[in-house]
Parts: structure tokens; C-alpha cells; sequence
């Protein structure tokens, strides 16, 4: 039987859990997964419009609008017009963003530590190369 995406459903649920639960056992309580994907962006970038966000992140402008005033209410993240075009607003992390960086990036370390444990280092690579393929 094959039953790829209720298989996935599954991991990424569980992985949703632990990210949840590790963000809370370290003071980040109100951020949930999905606030993620836009501290990525900015923590590879310096700053960046709410269309570039969108558009790297592959999720509509109205829903980049809704995490981002929930990282900008937290303290995460904060608006910035361009000095050299006012029709432009950038979103960049505040100093507690900064802060919260090596934070993020252990959490996503022991998750990515828990989904690979039973798997070999062949298998890991296999898994990637075939998630990729689909």
C-alpha cells in the first residue's frame, strides 16, 4: 500500500510538536513553526521586503502579513522604510531576533538529529534524493 503523503503528514506533524515544545522550554512562547520560515530569510539576509519574503517562503502576501506582525508584536522582527524609496518597507530582526538565532538554529539541529537517528548515512542521503525527486 503506499501511503506517502499520510506518512509525511505524520512526520511533519511530530516535527511541528517538538519544535512547539522546544520553543517553549526555551522562552519563546507565541512562536509557532510557520514563524520560521521568515527568520530563515532574515537571517541570510539583513533585511527584506514583505514581497521577497513571499515569494522565497512560496506563501501568499496576506499570510507573510499575519506572521510577521506576530514576530514584529513578540519583538522578533521590526518595519523599516527605505531610506532611498519610501514605497518600500523592509522587515529586519530586531537584536532579540538576533539573540534568539543560535536558539533556532539548535533547535533545528536536534530535529533534524531525530529524524535521521535510525537512518544510515546512505539511507539519510537516499531519503533526500528521493524526497527531491517527488
Amino acid at each position: 500500500m503506499r501511503n506517502l503523503l499520510a506518512l509525511v503528514s505524520k512526520i511533519h506533524e511530530k516535527g511541528n510538536r517538538f519544535i512547539i515544545e522546544q520553543l517553549k522550554k526555551n522562552g519563546a512562547d507565541g512562536l509557532v513553526p510557520s514563524h520560521g520560515d521568515i527568520l530563515v530569510c532574515l537571517y541570510e539576509q539583513d533585511k527584506m521586503t514583505m514581497k521577497d519574503i513571499a515569494d522565497k517562503i512560496h506563501r501568499t502576501r496576506p499570510t507573510v502579513t499575519v506572521l510577521v506582525d506576530k514576530l514584529e508584536k513578540l519583538g522578533y522582527i521590526k518595519r523599516e522604510i527605505s531610506q532611498e524609496d519610501s514605497r518600500y518597507t523592509y522587515i529586519i530582526s530586531t537584536k532579540k531576533g538576533q539573540d534568539f538565532k543560535p536558539i533556532f538554529e539548535k533547535i533545528s539541529e536536534d530535529l533534524n538529529n531525530l529524524l535521521y537517528k535510525n537512518l544510515t548515512e546512505q539511507e539519510s542521503n537516499i531519503l533526500d534524493n528521493l524526497l527531491q525527486k517527488i
